[in-house]
């Protein structure tokens, strides 16, 4: 056998062995998707949040978005502390259309770092919407390395503990939660969501010093206002006839 036969061989071997190398070796493994529950059920404290995300699906459309975006994503969990500082009734006096508000309101359609929320654009936008399709926004304040104020006009916490900061999510821990003046404020705008709570009718009644409540009390008030009239009446007549 000449040298050029053994030459021949030698490469039809070797490409032979690059060929079952290549078809035999394991394709790498595509990375799991991001899901936000998971990320705030390992932090513990999370449990209130995790409800709401569940039930106005708001958590499968942070999944969703977050795994299908070049902007990436942001989201301000509080913690179950910070839901039981709010007054007694207060998420279960929303209606369904306003706790979806709420929670979209701790979610920002863009990536953002402590050290990126320093050159954030103020008001920042949040995934939250009024009726008239204008998003809610609220303020950040960055106050130093990994301390951030949030406010939204209603309340501010301060911000200093990333459950995750990893493009394209990133999770940070607040310990109140966050109202946006669009529903809790003392006026809401035009176009928005009116604000849960007493109308002024029932302030008037039940909440304003020295106030009768005619309904409770049989219409008292008017009986006796009345009565006092007619009284006054007829004391002057007396007077006129004597």
């Amino acid at each position: 056998m000449t040298t050029l036969q053994h030459l021949s061989i030698l490469i039809l071997a070797t490409m032979a062995f690059t060929t079952t190398a290549q078809t035999t070796a394991p394709s790498p493994s595509p990375s799991a998707p991001l899901n936000l529950t998971a990320i705030l059920s390992k932090g513990g404290q999370f449990t209130t949040f995790i409800r709401l995300l569940a039930s106005t699906q708001v958590g499968q459309q942070v999944d969703n978005q977050v795994n299908n975006s070049n902007q990436g994503m942001t989201v301000f969990a509080p913690t179950d502390n910070a839901f039981q500082t709010l007054k007694p009734g207060t998420i279960n006096g929303l209606t369904t259309q306003q706790q979806v508000q709420l929670i979209l309101y701790h979610v920002l359609p863009q990536f953002y770092t402590f050290e990126t929320f320093q050159t954030a654009s103020n008001p920042v936008r949040t995934q939250a919407t009024g009726n008239d399709g204008k998003p809610f926004g609220l303020t950040v304040t960055y106050l130093g390395v990994n301390n951030v104020n949030v406010s939204t006009g209603v309340v501010t916490t301060q911000v200093n503990n990333a459950l995750r900061d990893k493009f394209p999510l990133a999770v940070f821990q607040i310990e109140k939660v966050l109202l946006p003046e669009e529903l809790f404020g003392a006026k809401a705008p035009e176009g928005s969501v009116a604000a849960p709570g007493k109308s002024k009718s029932d302030d008037l009644t039940a909440d304003a010093p020295g106030a009768v409540d005619a309904g409770t009390n049989g219409g008292f008030g008017v009986r006796s206002m009345g009565f006092g009239v007619v009284a006054t009446i007829g004391l002057v007549t007396m007077a006129i006839i004597f």
